[in-house]
Formats: C-alpha cells, sequence, structure tokens
C-alpha cells in the first residue's frame, strides 16, 4: 500500500459517510481506489490523466470526484466529521485562530468559461492566486474556509469565516459556532472588526497596530499559541494541489462571498 491510499481504520470511518455503492443502472466501482485516486492526485498535484493504473481509469475518478464536489458529498463528509469530532470531546471551543494564506495560481488555472469573475482569482504583489481565508479551533483542526483573490485583505473576511461552521450538538436546539475567544494576528486589528466581535460576545486576542495605542488587556500567552494554525496551513500545503491551483473552477467546499 502506498503512502497516498488509505489505511484500514481510516477507510472504515469514511465509508459509512460515502454515497451507496447500489442504485440504479450501472452501479459504481467499488469507492475505496477510486477515493485514494483523488486523494493520490490532492497529494502529488499531478494531472488527472496520470492517475496510476491501479487505481482504475482516470475518467471515471475525475468524473467521480467532481459529481460529488456538484452535489456537496465533499461537504457534508467535512460537516459530519467535525460533529464526531465535537461529540468525542476533540473540539476545543473556548478559542479559536484566524489566518490567511495565498496559492500561487499555475497559468492552467487561467482562463475559466465567462471569465475569472467569482472564481476567488486575482493579481497582487504575490503574482496571479487565490487566498485561503482559514478559522481552526482550539486544537488546530479545520472549521471553515472562505476562498477570495489574492490580492483581498484577511480582514474582509472575517465575518463570513464566522458565519459558516456551525456544528450540530445532539440536544441542543441550535448548532455551536462562535468560539469564546478569537485569535488573530494585526491584519485584522481594526475598530470594525472589534466592534463585531464584542457583540457577538466574543473575547479578543488580535495585537493592536502602533498607531493604535496600548495593548490593553492582550493575552501574550494566548497568542503564541496562533502557532498551531500556522502549522495547519503547512499541513494543508503538503497537498500540492493547495499549495498550488490548478483548476480554473472553485469548489463549492469553500464558499466565495461575493
Amino acid at each position: 500500500m502506498c503512502r497516498e491510499e488509505f489505511t484500514d481504520d481510516q477507510w472504515q470511518r469514511l465509508a459509512p459517510l460515502l454515497p451507496p455503492q447500489g442504485g440504479l443502472g450501472r452501479p459504481y466501482l467499488d469507492h475505496r481506489p477510486i477515493v485514494s485516486g483523488i486523494i493520490w492526485v490532492l497529494r502529488t498535484g499531478a494531472p488527472w490523466r496520470d492517475v496510476p493504473e491501479r487505481f482504475g481509469k482516470w475518467t471515471t475518478i475525475h468524473s467521480r470526484f467532481r459529481r460529488w464536489t456538484a452535489n456537496g458529498i465533499w461537504q457534508s463528509i467535512f460537516e459530519e466529521l467535525l460533529r464526531q469530532a465535537d461529540l468525542s470531546g476533540q473540539l476545543d471551543w473556548s478559542k479559536h485562530f484566524v489566518d490567511g494564506t495565498v496559492i500561487r495560481a499555475h497559468q492552467c488555472a487561467a482562463g475559466a468559461r465567462g471569465g475569472q469573475q467569482g472564481e476567488a482569482l486575482g493579481r497582487s504583489r504575490g503574482g496571479f492566486g487565490t487566498k485561503i481565508h482559514l478559522r481552526a479551533e482550539g486544537n488546530g483542526l479545520p472549521v471553515a474556509f472562505v476562498l477570495s483573490g489574492g490580492e483581498r485583505h484577511e480582514a474582509k473576511f472575517l465575518q463570513p469565516l464566522l458565519e459558516i461552521g456551525a456544528v450540530d450538538r445532539p440536544g441542543r436546539p441550535r448548532p455551536r459556532i462562535r468560539p469564546r475567544r478569537l485569535v488573530g494576528d494585526k491584519g485584522y486589528s481594526y475598530p470594525s472588526i472589534r466592534k463585531y466581535l464584542h457583540a457577538r460576545g466574543i473575547r479578543i486576542t488580535i495585537p493592536r497596530r502602533s498607531d493604535q495605542g496600548l495593548n490593553i488587556c492582550f493575552d501574550a500567552a494566548i497568542y503564541k499559541e496562533r502557532n498551531k494554525i500556522e502549522r495547519l496551513v503547512g499541513r494543508l500545503k503538503h497537498f500540492r494541489r493547495i499549495a498550488t491551483r490548478y483548476d480554473k473552477l472553485t469548489l463549492p467546499l469553500f464558499p466565495v462571498p461575493a
């Protein structure tokens, strides 16, 4: 078994969340090699046509990836895994971390039919690319993602980032969505953001810029834990299809605010 494939324990957790194998018409090929082929492409960054034959036909792997994306299968899997993690006490709601990272776009990402407007692509000083706005819980697990063009500022997308990622909890009338504290860097230090967080009862650990006065009630010890989201970004970029964008179109898993 190569390193891109699932272990048996991982597959036992994932398999119940996938669509059933049967159905009307021609039955699906077995999910495991197909999903393993998808993971292989995401990790290596290779073109779909170069998927090794041990995973099956590349057309089947690519079409199932796109079909499940359009049908929201990946989104539902992500939400269910979050729910299971919360149920087992693995999600820390005492503090969440926010950050943004730029993904350089390959030349293949340009030229979407109908133009690139709404496809989270833009030009910044770093070049042509996409920015992923990320929220992680207190242990460094991802909770929510938002995409924008690479030139957009992180502060513009904090509000939509905090309005997604709700986790259903058994026995509770409403899902959990708000952390008790938000930790971010100076890029989020704006009066409008502080007012927005205060209005929702969210404590703030965001250092003030030099032109904004003293850091009153700033908890430096908590701020040091922000390395958890930076390490999360590093882990995500081990998947070369995340480190570099090759696709012309965005995925429904990642919301793109107007």
